[in-house]
């Protein structure tokens, strides 16, 4: 079992401090759901975890190794999923998997995976928004890295492949770790474990809608 600790992340932009000592912790079998309005610092924090963003403190401990978010990309520790595509538009799925798994076996798991064969002779920039981030997110899902973060894989997803991304990302937790921040806040809900809001620069635990609702992430129902 692999086990993630994240502490003391802050993060100010100008006067405004939008990540307030925050720590959070993820393990081989978790899915954990983070919530936030816009602006609330959720992609800062993932990206403070990845060391493409300078925050103001950080302290990263894998597997008891205390280690620098400027590490975590090369040794291959943490994955992400962006919310803009990371695939070459003109390419064709076809020849977008070799860039990511030169071996036939590997290349295999991808072609054969459901779905995957309506859409491998297309261009990556003509797929639906389901089809492309169903892709990225299946080749995320066959790299080493333990844990995986994922930033609105659902957002604009049509229904049947939110299902099978939803399908897909259970079945990673026998291997992996996964944090995940959607606004679709029901599909994120129904596959975690735990979840948190960020709210005000600090981190809450929530377990179900209502809660939501109590920190003001969703307006409360009469």
């Amino acid at each position: 079992m692999n086990r993630l600790e994240v502490t003391g992340v802050n993060k100010s932009f100008g006067k405004r401090h939008i990540l307030k000592d925050i720590s959070l912790t993820c393990e081989t079998g978790e899915i954990i759901g983070l919530f936030g309005r816009n602006g609330s610092g959720k992609s800062s924090l993932l990206r403070g975890m990845m060391g493409t963003l300078k925050v103001g403190s950080i302290s990263l401990n894998i597997d008891g190794v205390k280690m620098k978010a400027s590490d975590v990309i090369p040794q291959q520790k943490i994955g992400i999923l962006p919310q803009d595509t990371f695939l070459p538009k003109e390419m064709k799925v076809r020849d977008v998997i070799p860039l990511f798994f030169p071996e036939g076996e590997a290349q295999d798991r991808i072609f054969y995976a459901p779905g995957v064969a309506a859409f491998e002779g297309q261009k990556t920039g003509k797929l639906s928004a389901g089809q492309l981030k169903y892709l990225e997110v299946l080749l995320l899902s066959h790299l080493p890295h333990p844990f995986l973060l994922l930033d609105e894989p659902f957002s604009m997803v049509e229904p049947q492949y939110i299902e099978r991304i939803k399908e897909l990302l259970l079945g990673l937790r026998t291997t992996k770790g996964l944090v995940i921040t959607d606004h679709y806040y029901r599909d994120v809900l129904e596959i975690s474990n735990r979840s948190f809001v960020l709210k005000n620069g600090n981190l809450f635990e929530v377990e179900h809608e209502k809660d939501l609702a109590t920190f003001e992430y969703l307006k409360e129902r009469n």
